[in-house]
């Protein structure tokens, strides 16, 4: 071997001198000073120790002491020389921190806690650098081993994860859940909408399900033909035009992302204009619209132009694909809820041993997708012939490779097409019947949609005497704005609006 080849394998296996001897970023004096202004000023506590979190520190005494602090907060005691004292005597921790003389010395270490803000952001920024560097560590060591699919996923993950300050490596107590759980529930009771989730536009599903909830995969499922994509279509188009409450008073436009495996993207936009506008698919077509249909689609255009709806339709994209767009998305633009048509023609990315493992990984990435990005994510899913077989309506084993679906869809909802059967015992042709067949955190049930072919859209479907009158309420209005029109009228109706 040549002495150029040697030295250059020395380069490459030794580690670059200056990473040997460099400490990781850290700021002692900050430190303390941030341990110091909580002990002495309530109004710094409150802050930092809401700021800040163990692991935020670089040196272990100081993670004791805070831990401690923390401890004391989450019990309502106040925070000070005293009681920090008696806490770390019950822990054991006293000697280990450096003794009451080291606790005595933080007070002292900054006349004011004025500055508390201005130490809290060193102690923040050198953590983050931190995690940036062990972050990065951990992106080259699996960069030997992972495929590169896989190294892209991961490494965008870790990344995105440091952008967000998100915290996934500590367990926390379930003092900070409850307390959590607690005003949620107590806002609720005053407000019947605090937590009100996206609007499907459709009162009664609305109604049972409370929108849909961030961090959700919902599951559509029917059988070809039977209006899954109009219907995942109408979610995403119905949510385009609500606004959501973001911050308490404040309202924003929903954003969407949509992924269609199978409809080029103007194919999907004509199907929305043509809902929009209720407008005949067949007649637009085929150039055979009225003029009165051409006055409603000049309408709908600037409508639609406004609405925040970003259109994807590569084919075979990948969940790695998916959530690398959602991502860049949500931190540049914005992003609410998501929609996929549909599972089945979707791949992995990654060898497996059968479809059945396959699709088992793609709706796994999917629900984590879910909750990291904290948006609701539909999923068109296609159901098996032994429905049909069966001449009933779907049930869970109807689902192509049902298993890994059942378990990580949060909600499941069939579409069902009335059977010859069933219209020749009088039931209407244009009544479908969504099923919630899963609903993991409230009721099963059904609910029922007026198919309408000519537009390929669903609307809500109402019975009794004011049918008439509350579906031309909310054709004329929004959804929000129409519902309390809708309870009005149909007052005299044995159907109640279940919310």
């Amino acid at each position: 071997m040549s002495e150029k080849s040697t030295q250059s394998n020395n380069y490459n296996q030794q580690p670059h001198p200056n990473t040997v001897s460099k400490k990781p970023p850290q700021n002692n004096e900050a430190e303390q000073a941030v341990l110091g202004c909580i002990l002495i000023d309530s109004n710094a506590a409150d802050k930092a120790l809401y700021a800040l979190k163990e692991t935020d520190f670089y040196l272990k005494a100081h993670k004791t002491i805070f831990s401690a602090m923390r401890n004391l907060s989450f019990a309502s005691r106040p925070v000070d020389i005293v009681t920090i004292v008696q806490e770390l005597d019950k822990l054991g921790k006293t000697e280990e921190v450096g003794g009451l003389n080291y606790i005595s010395f933080l007070t002292n270490t900054i006349p004011t806690a004025a500055n508390h803000k201005h130490y809290t952001d060193i102690v923040k920024n050198n953590s983050l650098r931190r995690d940036v560097i062990f972050t990065t560590e951990e992106i080259a060591s699996e960069g030997y081993k992972g495929e590169k699919e896989d190294i892209l996923s991961y490494a965008e993950s870790k990344i995105f994860a440091l952008g967000e300050d998100a915290d996934r490596k500590d367990l926390l107590p379930i003092a900070d859940a409850i307390v959590t759980a607690y005003e949620r529930m107590e806002l609720i009771d005053k407000d019947k909408n605090a937590y009100k989730g996206i609007t499907t536009g459709f009162l009664y599903l609305d109604g049972r399900l409370n929108g849909f909830q961030n961090g959700d995969l919902i599951v559509l499922a029917a059988r070809p033909g039977h209006g899954k994509t109009s219907l995942g279509m109408n979610f995403v188009l119905n949510a385009a035009m609500s606004e959501i409450e973001k911050i308490k008073g404040i309202k924003s436009k929903t954003y969407a992302a949509v992924f269609s495996l199978e409809m080029p993207a103007d194919q999907l936009a004509r199907r929305m204009l043509c809902s929009h506008a209720k407008v005949s698919m067949a007649r637009a077509a085929s150039g055979h619209l009225q003029p009165a249909e051409w006055a409603r689609l000049r309408q709908s255009k600037p409508v639609l132009d406004e609405a925040q709806i970003y259109i994807d339709d590569t084919s075979a994209i990948t969940p790695a694909e998916i959530i690398s767009k959602c991502r860049r998305m949500k931190r540049e633009k914005k992003l609410d809820i998501i929609m996929i048509d549909y599972l089945q023609l979707m791949g992995s990315g990654k060898k497996v041993e059968n479809r059945q493992q396959e699709i088992s990984e793609i709706t796994r990435t999917m629900k984590i997708a879910a909750k990291e990005l904290n948006v609701p994510i539909i999923m068109l899913s296609q159901l098996s012939r032994e429905v049909e077989k069966r001449k009933g309506q779907p049930i869970m084993s109807d689902l192509r490779e049902s298993g890994a679906i059942e378990q990580d869809a949060d909600i499941i909802l069939f579409i069902h097409k009335p059977s010859e059967a069933e219209i020749a015992g009088g039931k209407p042709d244009d009544v479908y019947k969504l099923i919630i067949a899963k609903h993991r955190n409230g009721e099963l049930g059904t609910v029922d949609l007026k198919w309408r072919g000519d537009y390929v859209t669903f609307e809500n479907h109402f019975e009794g005497e004011h049918a008439e009158q509350a579906a031309k309420a909310v054709a004329d209005t929004t959804v929000s704005a129409a519902k309390k029109t809708v309870e009005e009228v149909l007052a005299d109706d044995d159907r109640e609006l279940p919310f």
